[in-house]
């Protein structure tokens, strides 16, 4: 097996985790009895553990190895999802959000440097093929989710046979993972133990924040938009989760080559323009089907902005990549699980549609930094060399 299909497939497995609890969350917070903001307020724990771990997580991850970090990474969240359903009250699934929290901000940098230095060793890229995988596995798991809840299936069903496969895949895939060489850049450049964004990083950071903004927000509340709002079959209501996770694949899977030929810079305004319009829909649409059209719009244009964000970080010579990916992590991944308690807050008190109209702003200053952050091209290396760097920040 190549090295980058074991990091595809700990991408997609990872979303099937995740994407299995987030098509649950309506039965979770019916099982709880809790209100829209409490959930939102149990699911910080795991924002926590992701800031606390893509903080001081580098010199550890380094120092375990790719193998062993991906081996806990991939595999622990599954295990830990999968005892939520059982939990009797919220703190108990704040605290089991936490430690998952934790892994998910180890794998985030564990995967995206090992990508980075594929790239660099083979001068071919990678990076949003990887990151489609995870909205692959998003896709699988939302469509199957949908269908398993119209069945009837109990949550700790579901979570306990998803947990079940990706312990047995993951682990016979992982097993026998070797790590990729460290580039020649990242000598000299070990004084860094601990990741925080610097100036120069600011910008990628706000793109990160604005794609993830709308990653959380169409993930993990679309279910209980289409609920809440126009009250339809299950089957339907994750149908906007369905098509969010599906237009995100199509347009990773199928972005290397539109960016090879019009650049980060450009590819990223189109597609932050796209969610945009697709937050706009779904915070006034007024039937069901519109809705759908939104969260396909929102999923589409927030699919490849920030495989591109992380790659510019990654690429930078400032400090070494694993810092730099795990400062932009900070804001970004953090931010896909720290979206959507603050919108929970939004939805219990002004309502569910304006959890997406608030994305608005935030995208928009996302436009706004990849007018200048982000390279105007990006040309393959010949003959195996490292690819040119994405713009001034590389």
């Amino acid at each position: 097996m190549q090295p980058q299909h074991r990091i595809y497939a700990s991408f997609f497995l990872f979303a099937v985790t995740t994407g299995a609890l987030m098509a649950r969350l309506p039965d979770i917070q019916s099982h709880l009895q809790i209100s829209e903001g409490q959930l939102g307020l149990t699911m910080i724990g795991m924002s926590i553990g992701s800031l606390i771990s893509l903080t001081f997580g580098p010199p550890y991850i380094e120092r375990l190895g790719f193998r062993t970090t991906a081996l806990f990474t991939v595999l622990g969240p599954a295990v830990l999802f999968a005892t939520i359903p059982w939990l009797p009250v919220a703190p108990a699934m704040f605290a089991v959000l936490f430690v998952a929290g934790l892994l998910a901000g180890a794998l985030e940098i564990n995967l995206n440097v090992e990508i980075d230095r594929l790239e660099m060793q083979t001068g071919k890229r990678f990076m949003n093929r990887a990151h489609g995988f995870w909205s692959v596995g998003f896709f699988v798991t939302a469509l199957f989710g949908a269908m398993i809840r119209q069945s009837g299936i109990s949550a700790a069903w579901h979570q306990g046979i998803v947990a079940l496969i990706v312990v047995a895949v993951g682990g016979y895939l992982l097993f026998g993972a070797t790590a990729a060489p460290r580039p020649a850049r990242a000598e000299g450049q070990a004084g860094h133990g601990f990741a925080f964004p610097n100036w120069g990083l600011l910008p990628l950071c706000l793109i990160g924040f604005a794609a993830f903004l709308v990653e959380g927000a169409g993930i993990d509340w679309s279910a209980i938009y289409m609920r809440n709002v126009f009250a339809v079959e299950p089957f339907v209501g994750g149908m906007g989760l369905t098509l969010f996770a599906f237009f995100m694949a199509a347009m990773r899977l199928s972005a290397d080559p539109i960016v090879a030929r019009f650049g980060p810079r450009n590819v990223a305004m189109v597609m932050l323009t796209a969610a945009s319009g697709g937050a706009l829909l779904v915070g006034t649409a007024p039937s069901p089907e519109l809705a759908l059209v939104g969260f396909a719009l929102m999923g589409a244009g927030c699919s490849a902005v920030y495989p591109l964000a992380v790659s510019a970080a990654a690429q930078r010579t400032d400090r070494p990549a694993a810092v730099n990916v795990a400062a932009i992590g900070q804001v970004s991944f953090v931010v896909f699980f720290l979206a959507p308690p603050l919108l929970g807050f939004v939805a219990e008190y002004l309502g569910i549609r304006m959890s997406y109209l608030i994305c608005l702003p935030l995208l928009i200053a996302g436009l706004w930094a990849s007018s200048f952050a982000l390279g105007t091209r990006k040309v393959e290396a010949p003959h195996g060399m490292p690819p040119e760097p994405l713009g001034p920040n590389g």
